[in-house]
């Protein structure tokens, strides 16, 4: 009958507000920070210039049995027109296998250049940031109506995302390496795009980062150094 129906209406959407609030409170705050100490929580993480209006989100860190001389050609090839983004190769690239070798011919990289977010390349990441070794930084400003890429040396679009996704490399005792990723974002209209990020691209973001790190720490541990620590560029 309809007071049936109205209770366990009532009892789903309170099991729903239940679940919600529980990963609001527990589940998300330790997703946004997984892998990272309260120091590099609270520290200056570069990049924020280089988003106007940019607000910093969620922080992940791992840390690799390699300096940054390995870990960092790995970086500077990625893209799903290069060598991959070492993560869920068949939801980020097309199923294509990541890179397993250094590729000389991908590791001259500048501020401008674009690696393609999708194979057919009609969404990517603009490099906004290169400190070679130490610091790097992929932009992608995003027209939400379109969908496309928009010119960010003109004026924004009345929707969009724009956002800021940032590795920075610290040496560590033993020729290790601390990767921490992080990032700033600006967006219009911010409750649309929180929603979305709340529901989806956070949780999205966390699965595929854990991946890549696991990946790119086999990859930068398992080739041999030279004697001066350094890992051969190997195609």
């Amino acid at each position: 009958d309809h007071r049936g129906m109205g209770n366990h209406l009532r009892l789903a959407t309170g099991v729903v507000a239940l679940g919600t609030a529980a990963y609001a409170l527990a589940v998300r705050p330790r997703m946004l920070t997984s892998g990272a100490t309260d120091a590099e929580l609270a520290e200056h993480y570069p990049g924020a210039d280089l988003i106007p209006g940019g607000r910093r989100g969620g922080t992940m860190a791992t840390t690799i049995d390699a300096p940054p001389s390995a870990v960092w050609p790995w970086l500077l090839q990625m893209g799903c027109d290069r060598g991959g983004w070492y993560s869920w190769d068949r939801l980020d690239n097309a199923g294509v296998p990541s890179a397993e070798w250094i590729h000389p011919e991908w590791q001259e990289v500048e501020v401008g250049d674009r690696w393609a977010c999708v194979p057919n390349g009609s969404v990517w990441f603009e490099v906004a940031a290169v400190e070679p070794e130490r610091f790097l930084a992929l932009r992608a400003p995003i027209d939400l109506k379109s969908g496309h890429p928009f010119d960010t040396a003109g004026p924004r679009p009345r929707m969009y995302n724009d956002g800021l996704w940032c590795f920075q490399l610290t040496e560590l005792r033993g020729g290790r390496t601390r990767l921490v990723v992080s990032g700033y974002g600006a967006d219009r209209p911010h409750a649309l795009v929180a929603l979305q990020n709340f529901l989806f691209w956070e949780p999205a973001h966390w699965i595929m980062q854990r991946r890549q790190f696991a990946n790119l720490k086999r990859r930068a541990e398992i080739l041999p150094s030279d004697a001066h620590g350094r890992r051969p560029a190997l195609v």
